[in-house]
């Protein structure tokens, strides 16, 4: 088919779904953008995450974790409410800085246009994206508290954030942290795949190795995964207190994921 006949029946597509939508469109798709962002996809992405973004690209069989699909329109790594799309900056956040202990690594080589547009793209794989009601701004997070400061103040904290994580995160995450709870095992995700749930011990974690990482994700979740929000189960005093404990756990030389740790267990 001639490429002035393809370039045409793209476009007559997105207009059509743009009509569709109607008054539940949030953005019509930028026709220049997604054309940029498709070259991007397929140089960048496409190998991983498939012609059709649902994460069946040639290489993801040989994959673990799999690489995400698209198709479903679910994220794990937002800043957004639990349920809702993640903004633009998440996903920019997740492109150019990688996801650790995954194959998903750092596209610091794409300019910020060619980030925008592959954003652009990758939207286009769900409907979600067209619902206003899947869309909410990022959740207001407060700043990590001054006694992170104090060493004898973390410590004490630590102790009331053990208990706090015995009860609600030890099932799955298991009592040192390891990633092996007793849950652990029956743990699946929406994909059908199993969710392990995180060794926090390890150094270097996907949703990023702050403080203010370990909160967004407790208040926020992991969406189509079992790791739901706290953000009505608990306050943010006793999240940050779970988080003392945690980083407490961590590992000075952290364990090969996937594999036997390097350190000595405690």
């Amino acid at each position: 088919m001639p490429l002035h006949l393809v370039i045409g029946l793209v476009a007559l597509l997105l207009a059509a779904i743009t009509r569709l939508s109607g008054a539940d469109e949030v953005k019509s798709l930028d026709f220049n953008l997604y054309m940029q962002g498709k070259y991007v996809y397929e140089r960048n992405c496409i190998v991983c995450h498939g012609v059709r973004g649902d994460g069946k690209g040639e290489l993801a069989a040989t994959l673990k974790p799999a690489p995400r699909s698209f198709r479903e329109g679910m994220f794990k790594f937002r800043s957004t409410p639990f349920g809702r799309l993640p903004t633009d900056a998440d996903l920019r956040r997740t492109i150019t800085g990688g996801l650790s202990g995954t194959a998903m690594g750092m596209f610091t080589q794409l300019s910020s246009e060619e980030v925008e547009a592959v954003i652009t793209y990758v939207k286009s794989f769900s409907r979600r994206w067209r619902k206003a009601e899947n869309h909410a701004p990022a959740s207001k997070l407060p700043p990590r508290p001054a006694w992170f400061a104090e060493e004898a103040l973390v410590k004490a904290r630590a102790e009331s954030g053990h208990k706090l994580f015995a009860v609600h995160c030890a099932s799955c995450h298991g009592e040192k942290a390891d990633g092996a709870g007793p849950a652990a095992a029956l743990l699946k995700d929406i994909w059908g795949m199993p969710a392990a749930p995180s060794d926090l011990r390890q150094p270097h974690l996907r949703c990023g190795d702050a403080p203010e990482d370990l909160f967004r994700v407790l208040s926020t979740g992991l969406n189509g995964t079992p790791m739901v929000s706290f953000d009505s189960v608990l306050s943010e005093s006793q999240r940050w207190d779970i988080i003392a404990h945690v980083l407490g756990r961590r590992l000075k030389s952290g364990p090969v994921l996937g594999g036997p740790s390097s350190a000595s267990k405690d």
